[in-house]
């Protein structure tokens, strides 16, 4: 797959349920769509089914942002639990452990966006359509993206 990287945004709409020049991500089960795409910054869309998340993880070099749009989301941040709800707005400052949990019987929608964008599109491309978590957390290290152990999950 080829980059989207940009360096100044461009205008326009990135209509519901879709991504960025027609692009779309399967990461373990969830889609993902990229909505907004340049060096300063990287925003997108996730769609979580009950039962779906993302490992506690470590982004050293990026600020994290997650709006919720749709269901709930438990999230470990920083070693404690906690519960966004549509409209919620989660701040992930770089360097702060943290993964989110679908544990509701509903799906959740979520805007996700970092900044500065540094290596997650990349990242993305790389994880598409990957089934091994063992190759997803190799390759997320070697874009900035740090899982810790699976206790931290706990």
């Amino acid at each position: 797959m080829t980059s989207l990287e940009k360096t100044a945004l461009e205008k326009g709409i990135t209509a519901a349920g879709t991504g960025y020049g027609g692009k779309s991500w399967n990461i373990l089960g969830q889609v993902y769509f990229p909505k907004a795409v340049t060096d300063s910054t990287f925003a997108f869309e996730t769609n979580s089914d009950p039962g779906q998340f993302v490992p506690v993880h470590i982004h050293p070099t990026q600020d994290e942002f997650i709006l919720v749009q749709e269901g709930t989301l438990d999230l470990k941040l920083d070693g404690q639990w906690v519960k966004a709800h549509a409209g919620d707005l989660v701040r992930l400052p770089r360097g702060i452990p943290h993964g989110y949990f679908n544990k509701s019987d509903k799906p959740a929608r979520a805007l996700f966006w970092v900044s500065p964008m540094q290596k997650l599109e990349a990242l993305f491309n790389q994880l598409h359509n990957l089934t091994d978590p063992a190759e997803v957390v190799r390759i997320s290290a070697l874009h900035e993206v740090d899982f810790l152990p699976p206790e931290a999950n706990d």
